[in-house]
């Protein structure tokens, strides 16, 4: 393999026309200069140079190493430029993988505080429940990964993750509008009893029935769905009440629905997973960063405020 000095000083020799022009140029002694182009010769097997009178020529060797010389070291210089530049935080990119409630919410306002510190820095969003987020970080297919665990459950991923605690989502109970427990500004579990259940994603279900549990009851699931919007527009259509977290009511919300804090609460804390190595990038230290400056935000406003119907 070539040594991109040498390459360094072969290429400046053909620029300068002498050894010791380019010795004046590079700093070095022409002895040094004269050593560099033997080494380089002794490497390729060939001459480069020979001397007509007080000139030097290129051999035919000496002038194909030449032409790759050049697109070597400008390749060399525009991927030092690139490093700098992702070093510096004037480029890169951060992979994140979320789930659709955090995307909406954390990482849109992260990534809209990003683009005006660092906007250089391209984010790439992919969605993802827990655990297969998780998995997802694991394999190297992202850098970060949000993650949502119900208080109670145990910690969800691996011991080797670096786990940044973003904000507290509580469950909040889905009325329609004129349902008698809408002017309450909080609902016990236990005076839904009788009532007939949307349910929501398979971790918010388990949580649920299991809170139902706890308060001496089986709810009766009417329907199950994933879909938020078909959620609330079941309960509106009379056909039951839900539970949802407060992230999807502060950015969806049907006119035609309340949302009650539950009584006890049931919470979930919301995380960002990262590798100890990944922190080392400068991007996705940044948009570390970012992610818990917007939950800050999006927690001092009272995420999915009950308060607006």
């Amino acid at each position: 393999m070539l040594d991109t000095r040498l390459l360094r000083t072969f290429h400046q020799v053909v620029e300068s026309g002498s050894f010791s022009a380019a010795a004046r140029t590079l700093g070095y002694t022409q002895p040094a200069i004269s050593q560099q182009i033997r080494t380089l010769e002794k490497a390729v097997g060939t001459p480069l140079f020979i001397r007509t009178g007080r000139k030097m020529v290129l051999t035919e060797a000496g002038e194909l190493l030449l032409r790759h010389a050049v697109g070597i070291l400008a390749d060399l210089s525009a991927a030092q430029s690139q490093v700098a530049a992702i070093r510096h935080l004037a480029a890169g990119r951060v992979r994140v993988c979320t789930f659709p409630s955090a995307s909406a919410t954390i990482v849109a306002a992260a990534a809209a505080g990003l683009r005006k510190s660092n906007p250089g820095i391209r984010v790439q969003l992919s969605e993802a429940e827990p655990p297969e987020s998780l998995a997802m970080l694991e394999a190297g297919e992202c850098d970060i990964a949000l993650a949502f665990n119900y208080e109670g459950m145990p910690e969800p991923g691996r011991t080797e993750f670096v786990v940044r605690a973003l904000l507290d989502d509580d469950m909040q109970v889905v009325l329609p509008v004129g349902h008698p427990l809408s002017r309450r500004r909080s609902v016990d579990l236990p005076e839904l009893v009788n009532e007939s259940w949307i349910a929501g994603c398979p971790q918010c279900r388990a949580t649920f029935v299991n809170a139902c549990s706890q308060a001496g009851f089986e709810p009766d699931i009417a329907v199950t769905t994933d879909d938020n919007l078909a959620v609330q527009s079941l309960v509106v259509a009379g056909i039951g009440v839900g539970v949802m977290p407060g992230l999807v009511l502060s950015f969806l919300r049907h006119p035609q629905i309340v949302a009650r804090p539950l009584r006890p609460a049931v919470r979930r804390k919301v995380s960002a997973y990262t590798l100890a190595d990944y922190t080392r990038i400068p991007a996705t230290s940044v948009m570390l960063e970012a992610l818990t400056e917007a939950s800050g935000r999006l927690q001092r406003g009272a995420v999915g405020d009950s308060s607006i119907s």
